[in-house]
């Protein structure tokens, strides 16, 4: 599927997109011009998709400047229609929004890095929820910015596909609640916002998304559906040396098993000198297992019915209940209350 295409990295646009936010920022440039996909040439070319380590960074960048809340509502400005290519216009030219949500979330891949993140539709008689998972931790202050954003855009693209206004009818965060709520309130136009949710999700009233769209052109998501494809399949991915170690990481996971000296061979370095790249990127052997296995057992929790003490030996923790301490640790929730959240509606 398009949606696990080019994990580890994004869309062009979003890069330059967040470039420009971080200039507004008066974050000085030498600051990030160095990052791999922030050469002119890579960054006005749509054919190729940076790492998705460098707009993680420049999200950091401006969370240092500004509170996320307001990062949020800056990049919320940064992003005008059309800008994010096909997957705008698959949005926002389905027969209805709940379509044109499907086909979102199905072409995550050419926008932002579906490797780590995901988006499903789930809905009943009466609602309508798009929910959007990411694997970082609540209490990272870039990913809640991250969060808060993916969620602004959908209603903003909804909103003006149905030339109105839509109100959603409540919005869930994955993240600490802000110490002001204002910019959000702006954002999402309702006051009811929950924090500190296991995953972030925006719900509709199911009738407004069931509506038809008031410019339908019939046909035309069946050729933004073959664009998107192509499009997908022809970028060109740009690998930094964190991206290759991460490969390294998970096949070495797949085979002999994720140990330093294992992964390090896969590099063709040492286990020491692997350790210092790592360093030298801002990261730690501990901290790229912890994320790997969270990934892994957020991604197996919500697309499998494994057991939960299979899950957990698959990653490497001892038993069952290892598991859920780290579960409950990353999110405040057990692996069996995550899975009930993030497991796709059957369709």
């Amino acid at each position: 599927m398009a949606s696990h295409t080019h994990p580890g990295t994004t869309s062009a646009a979003f890069t330059r997109i967040n470039a420009r936010a971080a200039d507004l920022l008066g974050i000085p440039k030498d600051r990030y011009a160095h990052l791999l996909g922030m050469d002119p040439e890579h960054l006005e070319g749509d054919q190729y998709r940076p790492p998705a380590s460098t707009n993680i960074r420049l999200w950091e960048l401006m969370v240092t400047k500004a509170p996320w809340t307001e990062v949020t509502q800056l990049m919320m400005g940064q992003t005008a229609f059309g800008q994010l290519g096909v997957w705008d216009y698959l949005l926002t030219s389905a027969p209805t929004p709940i379509e044109g949500l499907r086909d979102a979330a199905e072409f995550l891949a050419g926008v932002a890095d579906a490797g780590s993140e995901t988006l499903f539709v789930s809905e009943d008689d009466r609602e309508i929820t798009l929910s959007h998972v990411n694997a970082a931790d609540l209490s990272y202050t870039a990913a809640s910015a991250i969060r808060a954003y993916a969620l602004a855009l959908i209603r903003q693209r909804l909103s003006a596909a149905l030339r109105k206004d839509l109100v959603p009818v409540r919005i869930a965060l994955a993240t600490e609640a802000p110490r002001h709520h204002d910019a959000l309130h702006a954002l999402y136009g309702t006051r009811n916002i929950d924090f500190e949710r296991p995953v972030s999700s925006i719900t509709f009233q199911a009738g407004d998304l069931r509506s038809p769209m008031p410019h339908f052109q019939p046909g035309l998501s069946t050729v933004l559906r073959r664009h998107a494809e192509l499009t997908i399949a022809a970028a060109i991915p740009l690998r930094s040396w964190l991206d290759l170690f991460r490969t390294a990481l998970k096949d070495a996971a797949c085979g002999d098993g994720a140990t330093l000296p294992a992964t390090a061979a896969r590099m063709g370095v040492s286990p020491r000198t692997l350790q210092r790249r790592l360093d030298e990127h801002g990261t730690t052997w501990t901290a790229e297992i912890e994320a790997m296995r969270r990934a892994d057992v957020t991604r197996l929790l919500g697309s499998t019915d494994l057991p939960i003490d299979v899950i957990a030996a698959r990653n490497g923790y001892a038993d069952a209940r290892a598991l859920r301490r780290a579960v409950h640790r990353w999110t405040g929730h057990t692996p069996a209350a995550l899975r009930r959240l993030t497991t796709p509606p059957v369709t």
